[in-house]
């Protein structure tokens, strides 16, 4: 359902009773929970599941399971264990498709160091794949998206775009080497990215997905009360992602995420419709959003750089100042 339609659902719910050791919960729509089990230990969990983007079904599986997976790592924790949630057909479509979806699935699982502990599956014409995921985290190490502070800089892990590109998958407008590409930064993990927060001491982190860079940025700015600015030009984005979102290779994400943000952002009116219609763009086992100290920057950066080859400083964080995001 669409981010807005959601918030309006969560906050129609009564209020729960106060709980001194939920760290993190919904009422940020942060990317997990973290719960406190002692003084030096808490639990990170996180559910997430979505249709087909890729034609092959063991690439699905994996970017279905690092797409899940990426939440706990966006809270700077650890992923331990994963149950499977599947809605597939029982007629129309060979269960070996199936197989391989969770094959490719179990690999990431496997790879890193993950569980498969269980699952659950649905009767449903409309195939959907993905993982409820738990994990672990110091309570002191947390990385949420309220812990953003003015000076912080704000570094993007991987390059924007697999929306539009899907989309032009489906309609068979994107190119080999462009699916190629987006199907790659989807495979990357935030394993990495996850181990530098620890290491860098953030506080203010999140992963980019189906809200979009905007979306996303726009959730960790009003969780922690600040204005971020964001320069169009300096984030990084798929080859060939602005020439599809010029021919209107455009998911209803780009519609339903403007809505979501609304009128709480400013954006140059030199940007291009198709550089705004990119960052408004949902994605797929995104990168992440990561604040960190103005004097820390350029070193995490160069940290990040030996994963994430297109990782960049794309803005930074400002006292706030009437609106949530600036883009220019």
């Amino acid at each position: 359902m669409s981010p807005s339609a959601l918030a309006q659902v969560l906050g129609g719910l009564p209020k729960q009773p106060h709980n001194p050791d939920l760290i993190v919960g919904y009422d940020t729509a942060d990317d997990a929970a973290v719960y406190r089990l002692r003084d030096d230990l808490a639990l990170v969990q996180t559910v997430d599941f979505f249709t087909p983007i890729v034609d092959d079904p063991f690439d699905y599986g994996r970017i279905a399971a690092l797409n899940s997976i990426n939440d706990v790592w966006a809270m700077a924790g650890t992923p331990i264990t994963a149950m499977a949630i599947t809605c597939f057909p029982k007629k129309g479509v060979d269960y070996s498709i199936l197989g391989e979806i969770m094959r490719g699935g179990l690999r990431v699982l496997n790879e890193n160091g993950v569980t498969l502990v269980g699952g659950h599956s649905v009767d449903s014409e409309q195939i959907m794949f993905g993982y409820a995921v738990t994990g672990l985290i110091h309570p002191d190490q947390v990385a949420a998206n309220a812990g953003a502070r003015p000076g912080d800089t704000l570094i993007l892990t991987k390059p924007i775009g697999t929306g539009v590109i899907s989309t032009g998958i489906k309609f068979e407008k994107a190119s080999a080497e462009e699916a190629a590409a987006a199907t790659a930064t989807m495979l990357t993990p935030g394993r990495a990215a996850a181990e530098a927060m620890r290491e860098f001491d953030v506080r203010g982190a999140t992963d980019i997905t189906g809200f979009g860079l905007l979306g996303h940025a726009w959730e960790l700015a009003a969780a922690s009360k600040v204005t971020l600015e964001i320069v169009a030009e300096r984030v990084p984005m798929l080859p060939g992602a602005l020439e599809l979102a010029g021919r209107k290779m455009l998911t209803k994400g780009d519609r339903v995420n403007r809505e979501y943000v609304g009128g709480d952002l400013m954006i140059d009116p030199d940007i291009t419709k198709e550089t705004i219609s990119l960052l408004y763009d949902p994605q797929t086992a995104g990168g992440m959003l990561i604040a960190i100290a103005r004097d820390r920057a350029e070193a995490m950066l160069a940290r990040l750089r030996e994963t994430y080859a297109q990782a960049a400083i794309i803005g930074r964080a400002i006292d706030y100042s009437g609106r949530s995001l600036v883009v220019i």
